[in-house]
């Protein structure tokens, strides 16, 4: 029978499922926990202090979501290609390789990561951001709806679907219902520790595999809060229209950023009710894992909780 802990409402500990694999953090240390091609637990420990390290403006309400998310790209993009790493075929350098390589002192890779994670930034602003309002304004134009509110609405449900639709479209491709499967894993063990239980494969299985602080949450978030804020932009022109939505990405993320982190540490009946959406939605970004995905998960966040103690000291 598995020995029942102190109850656990908050550790402090985050993840991200990789490929065939799981990586955790708390604070600045982390671990990336990979299952092998040949059935082995590789397991990988260092520290992260982020983009401003020890900053007291990464302490500061409303600002310090911003650098977070900056900082969990950055270390999230590198987990990924760190259990990538294990699944590369093996293949001459090409001529573009070594040209980059040469270029940037054998900094090629973090030069060339760094440009797709500054690029997918940009398509996903454009694509979630930019593109729900030209549609809407082209419907404005279409079909003379004089109502900005009602405008705004329609952008709003514009982004959601959009979305949505990302995320559904996606989970058919077969290595990314693999990582959903990972990314339960990682949800489950979270819980298992909050839940103040032994981390076993047992325990482990019969935890939720959805939770508050889920990226996947504080993205709907955005999406909900960028709906409120765009409620209130009044300007004629539409460029301008644009930029401003732009420009105001990083006070939606530190907004929502603080409504995730309460909503972590939470149980207020309001809290529980705007997370549900959130919830749901993980239902598409999580799948039930198998038993060795669970034990990737638990090598994973054993190395970022107290050794001494266990979870029960959070």
């Amino acid at each position: 029978m598995a020995r029942k802990k102190s109850k656990v409402c908050y550790s402090g500990v985050g993840g991200q499922a990789v490929l065939e694999g799981v990586m955790m953090k708390n604070k600045d240390r982390y671990a990336v926990a990979v299952r092998k091609p040949n059935g082995e637990i590789d397991v990988e420990i260092s520290n992260y202090q982020g983009i401003l390290e020890e900053s007291k403006v990464k302490k500061i309400p409303f600002v310090r979501g911003v650098f977070n998310f900056v900082d969990s790209l950055i270390l999230g993009m590198k987990a990924l290609n760190h259990s990538a790493d294990f699944y590369e075929e093996e293949e001459e350098e090409s001529k573009f390789d070594k040209a980059l390589n040469k270029l940037t002192k054998g900094k090629g890779e973090e030069v060339l990561t760094t440009f797709v994670m500054l690029l997918s930034i940009v398509l996903a602003v454009g694509i979630f951001i930019v593109l729900p309002y030209f549609i809407s304004a082209w419907l404005q134009e279409r079909y003379s709806i004089m109502n900005e509110s009602i405008i705004a609405v329609i952008e709003g449900g514009l982004r959601i679907g959009i979305f949505i639709l990302y995320v559904v479209a996606i989970s058919a491709m077969k290595d990314i219902r693999r990582v959903y499967m990972y990314h339960g894993a990682e949800h489950k063990s979270i819980n298992c520790i909050e839940n103040g239980l032994d981390l076993t494969v047992e325990n482990v299985r019969t935890q939720s595999r959805q939770h508050k602080r889920c990226g996947t949450s504080f993205l709907l978030f955005v999406v909900f809060i960028s709906l409120i804020f765009f409620l209130f932009i009044r300007v004629e022109q539409v460029w301008l229209q644009a930029v401003i939505r732009v420009l105001l990405v990083p006070v939606i993320a530190g907004v929502s950023y603080e409504i995730i982190r309460f909503a972590g540490n939470s149980d207020n009946k309001v809290i529980v009710a705007i997370s549900k959406p959130g919830f749901a939605l993980q239902r598409l970004t999580t799948r039930e894992p198998d038993d060795s995905m669970i034990e990737v998960a638990i090598e994973a966040i054993k190395l970022v909780i107290p050794e001494e103690s266990g979870a029960d000291e959070w």
